[in-house]
C-alpha cells in the first residue's frame, strides 16, 4: 500500500482509498470498521502524544509507576467528526475533522490499514489530504454533516 499526503489541514482532510478491485460489501465493512473504531478512539482522546508514559517507559513495564496527575495536565487532543465512507468503483474516501489529535493517530491509522491491505482487502494506496479531480466534492457536504450534528 502506497502512502501519499497531499494538501493537509488538520481539521478538514479527506482520506483517499484505491483498492485494486471494486470491494465488496464485506470489504468495505472491514474498512469502515477500521475507520470508525479509530475515530472513537481519537473522539476519547485516545490519540494524545503529550501522554505516552507507557511507550516511553520502554519494555520492562513490570511495576511501572503511571502518574495520573501527569495524564490529567495535558492537553486534550480530541477528534472532531467524521463523515460518512464512499464509494466509486475502486475508489472509497471519508471526510474528518482530526480536531486536536496528535499525528500518532495517523501513523496507527496507516499501521492499520497496511495491515487490513495484505490480510484482507488489496487497497493499492491511501492518499491523506487534498482532492481527487475525477471525483469532486460537494461543497454541501460538510454543511450537511454539521447539521446533523445539531
Amino acid at each position: 500500500m502506497q502512502v501519499q499526503f497531499r494538501e493537509f489541514s488538520q481539521f478538514d482532510v479527506w482520506f483517499w482509498l484505491e483498492f485494486a478491485n471494486v470491494p465488496s460489501e464485506q470489504e468495505k465493512k472491514l474498512v469502515e470498521e477500521v475507520f470508525s473504531s479509530w475515530f472513537f478512539l481519537g473522539k476519547l482522546g485516545g490519540f494524545n502524544a503529550e501522554n505516552t508514559q507507557v511507550q516511553e517507559t520502554g519494555l520492562e513495564l513490570s511495576y511501572m509507576d503511571y502518574d495520573n496527575d501527569a495524564a490529567d495536565s495535558t492537553m486534550m487532543s480530541l477528534m472532531h467528526n467524521m463523515g460518512d465512507f464512499e464509494y466509486e468503483g475502486n475508489w472509497g474516501r471519508c471526510w474528518l475533522d482530526l480536531g486536536t489529535s496528535d499525528s500518532i493517530a495517523i501513523d496507527i491509522l496507516i499501521n492499520s490499514l497496511a495491515q487490513l491491505s495484505k490480510e484482507y482487502v488489496e487497497i493499492l494506496q491511501l492518499l491523506i489530504g487534498g482532492e481527487n479531480e475525477d471525483w469532486e466534492i460537494d461543497p454541501s457536504y460538510k454543511e450537511s454533516l454539521f447539521q446533523d450534528i445539531n
